[in-house]
């Protein structure tokens, strides 16, 4: 089998080709804007790797990336910026139009990451049957692109598999990501931690955890559609803070009420994971 790993050089995009290398004897086919970059990965030697520009749109894409059987779509652009315009005025464009370029010309088989922002200001437990209520231009985006893609469904037959990231935690996140921050504090031997309140419930999973999912749902057809990938079980933001710290042994002085809490998230919800289990335990 030949997988396509798009996002090669992304957070999550390098932990699921390590996934699929240390664990599987698939081909896979790595690619990204920047081949620079994407040498200074370990991975780099054992994939076959090529350079794009998802805006450009005048390639036969299947065949430029040497007929994949399974692609496995992570690359989007202008993270951790939720409410940027850039997601709906060019990321919903060009990622259909990539997806759409490379299933007409003969990919059978994709598996795309959406997020829990999906599901809006909703509360609770969220399953993959809730109604969707996207409120920032991030979510709106995906949740677009989620349905432009079972539309095209309609007229051409592919496997679609819809993957709802919730939180995730690890080493090469983002560095405005709260663990990421607080590390850098550590680091630097500040006395005093500024955060929320923390009392907003989340649902996080060690990227680790979150690569091998998203592999072993991809690589199944048993569930195809929306899937949750998430622990389904609600943590404080505060709990994930001071567990992080036992964990290293560390100690700090968590400045609590600092920051306003976010107006893009609700305070509590987490993800129903019954459908992601039965994946698992097969």
């Amino acid at each position: 089998m030949r997988i396509l790993v798009t996002g090669a050089t992304g957070f999550i995009g390098t932990y699921v080709i390590n996934e699929l290398i240390k664990n599987y004897q698939y081909n896979i086919i790595a690619t990204s804007s920047d081949i620079n970059k994407a040498k200074l990965f370990d991975w780099f030697p054992h994939v076959q790797y090529y350079e794009y520009n998802i805006d450009d749109q005048n390639k036969n894409y299947f065949e430029y990336f040497q007929q994949p059987d399974l692609m496995i779509h992570l690359a989007w652009q202008g993270l951790p910026n939720y409410k940027d315009l850039f997601h709906f005025e060019n990321n919903l464009f060009s990622n259909y139009y990539f997806i759409k370029n490379i299933i007409e010309s003969g990919l059978r088989s994709i598996v795309v990451t959406g997020t829990c922002f999906e599901y809006g200001m909703q509360n609770g437990c969220l399953g993959e049957d809730f109604v969707t209520i996207p409120a920032n231009p991030y979510a709106i985006a995906k949740d677009t692109l989620r349905k432009f893609l079972e539309q095209l469904k309609t007229k051409i037959n592919f496997k679609l598999k819809w993957v709802r990231l919730f939180y995730m935690h690890g080493e090469g996140q983002n560095s405005n990501s709260i663990l990421a921050q607080l590390n850098k504090a550590l680091k630097n031997g500040d006395s005093v931690f500024n955060m929320s309140s923390g009392e907003q419930l989340r649902d996080y999973l060690p990227v680790e955890n979150v690569a091998e999912y998203i592999v072993k749902i991809a690589l199944q057809d048993r569930i195809n559609g929306i899937i949750n990938c998430c622990s389904g079980i609600p943590v404080s933001i505060r709990e994930l803070v001071e567990n992080h710290l036992e964990k290293k042994q560390k100690k700090i002085h968590l400045n609590l009420g600092y920051y306003p809490y976010p107006d893009y998230e609700p305070m509590e919800f987490w993800g129903d994971n019954r459908k992601l289990k039965a994946i698992l335990e097969k």
